[in-house]
């Protein structure tokens, strides 16, 4: 029975479900990012891992989602992974077994591996630890990040990644930091560099009715991408409420309960935009 209860333990150390998943309160004693020193990465702190995803790369592939995250997005879907105390610590030897478990179906699917969050750069270390085992594997890696921590991907954690999911949430400084708390510069600086070493890029932007969607907000961040050869993709993501309970959960003001979906006729005024910018657009 004592035995039982240690193999329960151990699998519980990487939470399986996925990004719709409440979690909270998992490691109390986590300190706040600002104060996080993670040392070799021998250990982090994860929101839970899904499998079978289409969302985060190519093929079908594993996504981790790892905790900590210095933005407050108004329209975020995941506010319990914002703080460390709110993952499970888990040992990277643990995270790389779990892996290896999945790499031959993933292979096989053309599939990989994505690390989201959260912010993974809030944990460089221990992500770029994951990476390089990913690749070891031969599997497809993914980084998907709002850039603003971009300048802790140093050019050598950027060999083990393929491709980067960067959100960029808005092109007016002033817009962006009424939807995160933070600068856009950090963002477009980690845009730029990507750009300039030719790393395989997909945007995404997240289209909110009344706050993301006014037309010379999409038209700065449409010319800014469609010059950048790197950029494969512009992905448009209509807002929705399915994090909405979360915030409720939490304790959290959510300041866009009232705000609807967006129609079909402005994600497709978006999209045309950014295709007439010269975008790939989806």
């Amino acid at each position: 029975m004592a035995q039982s209860g240690i193999a329960a333990a151990a699998a519980a150390e990487i939470p399986e479900g996925g990004r719709h998943d409440l979690r909270h309160d998992l490691s109390p004693d986590a300190p706040e990012i600002e104060n996080y020193s993670e040392g070799e990465g021998a250990f982090g702190y994860a929101h839970s891992y899904e499998t079978g995803s289409r969302l985060d790369g190519p093929g079908i592939r594993v996504t981790l989602f790892l905790s900590g995250c210095p933005l407050r997005c108004q329209y975020c879907h995941n506010p319990d992974t914002w703080r460390l105390k709110d993952g499970m610590r888990i040992p990277l030897e643990r995270v790389v077994t779990r892996l290896g478990h999945f790499a031959p179906a993933l292979r096989s699917m053309q599939g990989g591996l994505t690390l989201s969050g959260g912010e993974p750069l809030v944990q460089p270390a221990f992500s770029r630890r994951i990476f390089a085992a990913a690749k070891s594997f031969g599997l497809h890696t993914a980084l998907d990040t709002s850039g603003y921590l971009g300048d802790r991907a140093t050019d050598e954690y950027l060999k083990s990644v393929d491709l980067v999911l960067l959100d960029i949430k808005s092109w007016d400084p002033d817009t962006y930091r009424r939807v995160t708390r933070q600068d856009v510069a950090p963002t477009l600086r980690f845009a730029e560099r990507l750009a300039a070493m030719n790393k395989p890029v997909w945007v995404r932007y997240v289209l909110v009715p009344g706050l993301t969607d006014d037309p010379a907000n999409v038209e700065g961040v449409a010319k800014f991408v469609a010059p950048m050869k790197n950029v494969e993709w512009v992905e448009v993501l209509p807002f929705h409420q399915l994090g909405a309970f979360k915030w409720k959960e939490l304790g959290l003001d959510y300041p866009l309960v009232d705000t609807p979906p967006a129609p079909p006729e402005l994600l497709a005024r978006v999209h045309g935009q950014f295709r007439a910018a010269g975008c790939n657009v989806r």
